[in-house]
């Protein structure tokens, strides 16, 4: 779904999801509230959030786009002074390697309804849990069913949700001919 990501959707979920953890979170329950929450948008609306690409990484599923992102703001990649990652560091801030913050609210106007609620429960479900439990919360199916450090298929992703055979492949195949026009 890599051509489907939504910056400014993904930088205000962020901010969101800072917002409503007291201003900072470190990147692993970040990666986590993400990928719950666009799972559950993309089982109940048929699109996830920020439109990311899931990768199945050893402590569990992360969102690639955003993982970039975050790596270019801590100064750990070619990109970190590239003009798109500049202004954001107006926004979100590393207080450590993994603690981000958050200096700025979340534009309302980028977030729909259906996405904070599904932030929401993403958040009420991850918030008091510790890297361990995130950790083994997020090695469901999809992320069983997929190759190390490989992208996550939608249709497991969903499946992993409780959603039928018959809408993964709807859903997944419908998200496919959205990139094709990208």
């Amino acid at each position: 779904m890599a051509k489907l990501f939504k910056f400014d959707k993904a930088i205000n979920s962020i901010l969101y999801i800072l917002q409503k953890l007291g201003g900072k979170t470190d990147m692993h329950k970040l990666c986590k509230i993400l990928y719950f929450a666009d799972q559950k948008h993309l089982s109940e609306y048929g699109r996830s959030i920020t439109g990311d690409t899931y990768i199945a990484m050893q402590y569990g599923p992360v969102p690639s786009s955003v993982d970039d992102i975050l790596k270019a703001l801590r100064g750990d990649s070619f990109f970190s002074h590239s003009p798109e990652i500049e202004p954001l560091r107006n926004f979100i801030k590393f207080e450590n390697k993994y603690i981000l913050k958050s200096n700025s609210n979340p534009d309302f106007d980028e977030l729909s309804g259906t996405d904070i609620r599904c932030l929401d429960g993403a958040i009420n479900i991850c918030k008091d849990k510790n890297f361990g439990e995130l950790t083994s919360m997020s090695h469901g199916l999809a992320w069983s069913n997929s190759q190390k450090d490989r992208a996550m298929s939608v249709k497991d992703i969903l499946r992993e949700a409780g959603d039928e055979e018959g809408y993964a492949e709807y859903v997944a195949d419908n998200l496919k001919v959205q990139s094709a026009f990208l």
